[in-house]
């Protein structure tokens, strides 16, 4: 079972720290290059792979992310002033908002508040790939 990104969010904060601390290696302290794999789907070949981390306001996290058909992912709303650019490489995305759905192709992207809960979802029949980033 995995646990969600937003708890593992508000666990980092109760402890004071920042998402990737819980997440890389402790022998690799240097966040440009993280890869650690932080969520898997029920098929193992979806997952979200946290590829580097850098500061800003607060921080800035950049994702790998697949799925496959048929995979969702299911966000609980993040912090206020938190945002996620995707920008899809393979497949079509289809991102679930509260006031619609927005699909976005391969080559396309897209930037919304992720204040609010959403959702990605692969309704095609081939893999989806994207990145992502969160920034707040």
């Amino acid at each position: 079972m995995n646990v969600s990104l937003a708890t593992l969010d508000r666990i980092a904060e109760a402890l004071g720290v920042l998402f990737p601390d819980l997440v890389q290696a402790p022998s690799r302290p240097d966040r440009s290059r993280i890869e650690a794999v932080a969520w898997v789907g029920k098929d193992p070949r979806s997952r979200a792979t946290l590829l580097a981390s850098a500061p800003a306001r607060r921080e800035v996290e950049l994702w790998a992310w697949s799925l496959e058909p048929g995979e969702r992912y299911v966000s609980e709303a993040d912090a206020e002033g938190w945002r996620e650019m995707v920008y899809v490489t393979e497949g079509e995305l289809t991102l679930e908002l509260p006031e619609g759905e927005v699909r976005i192709g391969a080559g396309d992207f897209h930037v919304f508040a992720s204040s609010q809960p959403y959702g990605y979802a692969n309704r095609g029949e081939v893999a989806v790939r994207y990145i992502r980033n969160v920034v707040s």
